[in-house]
This record gives C-alpha cells, structure tokens and sequence, in this order.
C-alpha cells in the first residue's frame, strides 16, 4: 500500500470524528473542518517520522491543541473588541456631558469676553485688524487684501495666527472657541 494510500484510509476512517469534536467546541463548520484536516495532516506527519502506538489518543490530543489555540485566539479578539466599545463608550459618554454642559449664556459670558479682548489686544496690529475685519466685520479675505494692500495669502496668514493665540488662551472653552470664530 502506498504513504497516500494510507494517509487516505487514516483521513476516510477519521475524519468524520475529527470534525463532530472540534465543532462541538469551535461552533464554526469551516475553522472545524480546517482543525479536523490539520490535525489528520500533523498526524499523518507524526506517523511517517516516528511509530505512533495510539494513534487516536494522538489525534485526540493535536485536535485539543488546535481547538484550544483557536478558542484563546477568539477570547483574545473578543476582550479587543469588548476593550474597544468600552472605550467608544466612555468617549461618547464625554461627548454627551461636554454638550449637555454646554451652556449657551456661558458662550458671551464676562470670562470670556474678557479673555477675548486681552488676546486680541496682545496681538500685533496688523494681525489683530485683519482678524475683526474678517470675523467681526464678515469681509472676505480678497476685500481685506485690498483694504490693506496685502495679499489674500497674508491675509490668511494673519487670521491663522490670531486663530491659533485664541485656542491658546481658549483652551478650556474650545468647543465654543470653534462655534465662535471657525467659518
């Protein structure tokens, strides 16, 4: 009898076993069919290199290994994704009580205001005109460059940086900061 011969003879009469116990315990038709086939293979392996004198018990202990290393591996991906929603939920939990917290009266409250003018008074002048043109005055960047005989891009450029000293000195109140002055 040839080594294929006997490899299918071992495979017909085992592999209808092979695969009932590891879907018992994986629940998968396809991974149960893939451990019961590895494992008729790595026995088959087994059986070629060195006399096996309980071949079932051989069988039975590569089919645990390759249940058990499919199972923990599942475990693994469940706590990654149990670890994942938790962490969305914790986030959105944030997101919720930072916008209920939200309180429009807050947004034009005294604090602010006085925040405001005291960064707005601590820029360069240029910078500073150019920022209330464009978000008190609600002129375009192309009506400020001529105004100013200034580029469009530095225009840009000196909103960008008053842009950036009020989220500095905003930083506690961002989210109103972008509701007030980001277009």
């Amino acid at each position: 009898m040839s080594e294929i011969d006997r490899f299918n003879n071992i495979y017909i009469k085992h592999y209808d076993k092979t695969y009932r116990f590891a879907r018992l315990y994986v629940r998968n038709d396809q991974v149960a069919e893939d451990i019961a086939t590895e494992s008729l293979i790595k026995l088959w392996e087994t059986m070629k290199k060195e006399t096996v004198e309980k071949p079932l018990a051989l069988l039975l202990t590569i089919l645990k290994h390759k249940s058990l290393d499919y199972l923990k591996k599942q475990v693994s991906i469940e706590e990654a994704f149990e670890a994942m929603a938790a962490w969305q939920q914790r986030e959105l939990s944030i997101r919720i009580s930072t916008l209920e917290a939200c309180n429009p009266n807050d947004i034009f409250s005294e604090e602010i205001q006085q925040i405001l003018t005291r960064t707005l008074e601590e820029l360069p002048s240029q910078t500073r005109k150019v920022f209330m043109m464009s978000r008190f005055e609600q002129k375009s960047g192309k009506e400020i460059a001529e105004e100013l005989g200034i580029t469009v891009k530095g225009v840009d450029y000196h909103i960008a940086k008053a842009l950036k000293a009020l989220r500095v000195s905003l930083k506690d109140y961002l989210p109103l900061a972008y509701f007030l002055f980001i277009q």
